[in-house]
């Protein structure tokens, strides 16, 4: 069967939710993680940091590397990346997990809230993939993966908050984009995107609360998507975009209740789909 065992895994926005799902799916083989997050402090707003990441990490089987690093800034990515190459010798796989969430109409979006969006969302999607390339370059099955929308060009998409639609679009296009470009040197890069609402800090936090958490699944079933695509032979998987449950269901799974956070409840579809 596929396997991590032996991978480096450098992940972005790690310390909480999607991207230390992922995390820890991978640890559970023995894979070495490199947490690239900003919180290195406690906030009772925000479960999680860089390092109580890391414990989780080490926890779950695997090893894990505090990489404390804002994405909008490049000095602090490449410092994060050589901390990799240092530790664990290589990179095989980027997950472009981090995110900042905005959702306004155009009038009511102020500039540094815009710049923040465009700014991690895009940006530091860029960063961290121009950090990490020629280093995928030398792995033996390299992959980048965005958590980024399928590219669908509609406008009741952006029309109620322009300024997050443009920049997590902005991270699709990146995969249409480093996904040719990185053809010949056999570098999947493709995207990733949840069928329903996820179960995270954002969503209880700024869309809806505990009600709206009801109303989700588990970010395990994102982590369990983007295993069985990161295990799949790079030259074979790129340019796609991907929606969690299709990944599962291709994979052999027909019964998805148990990643309901209330299998009684509705599901809240997200954003883009």
């Amino acid at each position: 069967m596929p396997s991590l065992s032996g991978k480096t895994l450098f992940i972005t926005g790690a310390s909480r939710g999607i991207g230390l799902s992922i995390a820890l799916r991978a640890a559970r083989d023995g894979a070495n993680i490199a947490v690239a997050a900003k919180t290195t402090s406690p906030d009772p707003r925000l479960p999680g940091t860089v390092h109580s990441a890391v414990e989780q990490i080490n926890a779950a089987g695997g090893h894990g590397l505090a990489c404390p690093c804002d994405v909008r800034c490049d000095d602090q990515i490449s410092v994060a990346v050589q901390r990799t190459i240092e530790t664990f010798g290589g990179i095989d796989i980027l997950v472009n997990n981090a995110s900042a969430l905005f959702l306004a109409g155009t009038l009511d979006t102020p500039t540094k809230r815009f710049d923040l969006v465009h700014a991690v969302n895009v940006r530091g999607t860029f960063l961290s993939s121009q950090a990490c390339l020629p280093h995928l370059k030398r792995a033996a099955n390299p992959h980048i993966l965005n958590l980024a929308p399928p590219l669908n060009f509609e406008a009741r998409w952006f029309a109620p908050h322009l300024a997050y639609s443009l920049s997590k679009f902005g991270m699709s296009l990146c995969v249409l984009g480093m996904a040719e470009e990185f053809r010949s040197a056999g570098i999947a890069v493709n995207a990733l995107w949840p069928r329903t609402a996820i179960a995270t800090a954002a969503v209880r936090n700024l869309l809806g609360g505990d009600d709206a958490v009801r109303r989700c699944r588990q970010p395990e079933i994102v982590a369990d998507a983007a295993y069985a695509i990161l295990t799949q032979p790079s030259r074979e998987c790129t340019g796609q975009y991907f929606l969690d449950e299709d990944v599962l269901r291709d994979s052999g799974v027909r019964d998805l209740s148990s990643y309901a956070v209330d299998p009684t409840a509705e599901l809240l579809p997200d954003f883009f789909v």
